[in-house]
């Protein structure tokens, strides 16, 4: 079980916590992450693509010259394929990219990204970002920039905290995130994953509910 520090909103030492082995120190399965990450990004796709068929290209009922005498192959449509402004063979249809994933190897590749980003020193925690009842980014941003340095931060928060909430969510380096909402993909895609306290406890408490939740059945 690894410690790292608490920072206060002033950007001391308020504290120190535990961060349990069972989700922040296992064996990353970089197999299992890549598998989890694209079936995420293929889930996120629109699916709306389409090509139109010889059958919806508008015009062509006209036949573009008679069958015999010509000279040239016969033609019954303008529309063809063959033709320029014809429809598409074999196009794009509107279809769902979604992947069947189970909820246990998404758990799984997100304790594994978790534990690389911890064992790498890039997992922080802050008591908050601001203080206070009013939002403040300057405030919120100096707060951040004592934790980490980062280029690409993901920042976790509770479901009910607004206020830090308001405060950096038109930071252009900090994407954020509801802690039932942490998933494979956006650790994997952030230099640094910085907790508020509240955050992290919970969802740590979240695996814990679950695994009760199994076990009574």
């Amino acid at each position: 079980m690894a410690t790292v520090d608490v920072l206060s909103a002033e950007g001391g030492k308020s504290g120190s916590v535990d961060l349990p082995g069972e989700i922040f120190d296992v064996q990353a399965n970089v197999p299992l992450m890549h598998q989890v990450v694209v079936a995420q990004l293929a889930a996120a796709r629109q699916g709306t693509h389409k090509a139109k068929t010889r059958g919806e290209v508008a015009g062509g009922g006209k036949k573009p010259y008679k069958q015999k005498g010509t000279g040239r192959a016969r033609q019954g449509s303008i529309r063809a394929p063959q033709f320029a402004g014809g429809g598409v063979v074999h196009g794009p249809v509107p279809r769902d990219y979604s992947q069947r994933t189970p909820k246990k190897m998404k758990a799984a590749a997100l304790r594994g990204a978790l534990s690389d980003r911890a064992r790498a020193g890039r997992v922080h925690v802050v008591e908050a970002f601001v203080t206070g009842e009013k939002p403040s980014t300057k405030a919120a941003i100096a707060t951040l920039r004592k934790a980490t340095e980062a280029r690409r931060v993901l920042v976790v928060l509770s479901s009910t905290d607004e206020l830090n909430w308001l405060s950096l969510r038109n930071e252009a380096s900090v994407h954020l995130i509801e802690a039932g909402q942490l998933n494979t993909y956006d650790v994997l895609v952030a230099d640094d994953v910085v907790f508020t306290k509240e955050a992290l406890d919970e969802f740590t408490r979240v695996p814990a509910a679950s695994k009760t939740e199994e076990g009574d059945k």
